[in-house]
């Protein structure tokens, strides 16, 4: 199958595939006699799989760590649930994060004087100035670009 064609079967885009096969997430399939990528039903599996754990907001590296494990089917799946429960931690303080953010969006929202004129308006100088954010307690505040795959962070962070 062509590109066009597992693209059309994964409703993957063809620059995604692209990618996850530029950065080692989907094998590079081999090439027909025209040069033009020759994709077989593993790869097609493998992009569904990938597609699945993207739906589950899981990173690269928590996917490559699960595919790297689903390539030793007789070892025990321990790992595999401590990369889920990890994940399921990470989605627990990212939902902390957004009650947060809608409460600060709440607090900027009854700031609106309703005044009428911009100049006036309590979201605007609410913006302007420092907001006072809770933040959940115990909070594991993480840079959205992080990973949550233990072990893939750099020093000094969880």
């Amino acid at each position: 199958m062509k590109i066009g064609e597992i693209s059309k079967h994964s409703s993957v885009a063809v620059e995604t595939i692209r990618y996850y096969e530029k950065i080692g997430l989907l094998p590079k399939p081999d090439r027909d006699a025209s040069g033009y990528r020759a994709y077989r039903n593993a790869h097609l599996e493998r992009l569904l799989f990938i597609k699945r754990c993207r739906n589950l907001d899981m990173a690269q590296d928590e996917i490559r760590e699960l595919i790297r494990l689903s390539e030793n089917p007789e070892a025990d799946c321990h790992q595999v649930d401590t990369l889920l429960d990890n994940h399921l931690n990470h989605v627990r303080n990212r939902l902390k994060e957004l009650l947060n953010l809608e409460k600060t969006l709440q607090q900027l929202q009854k700031a609106c004087s309703d005044a009428g004129r911009v100049q006036d308006c309590g979201i605007l100088g609410g913006l302007s100035s420092e907001l006072r954010v809770p933040h959940p307690e115990h909070s594991d505040h993480r840079d959205d670009h992080e990973n949550h795959v233990p072990g893939t962070h750099g020093p000094g962070k969880h």
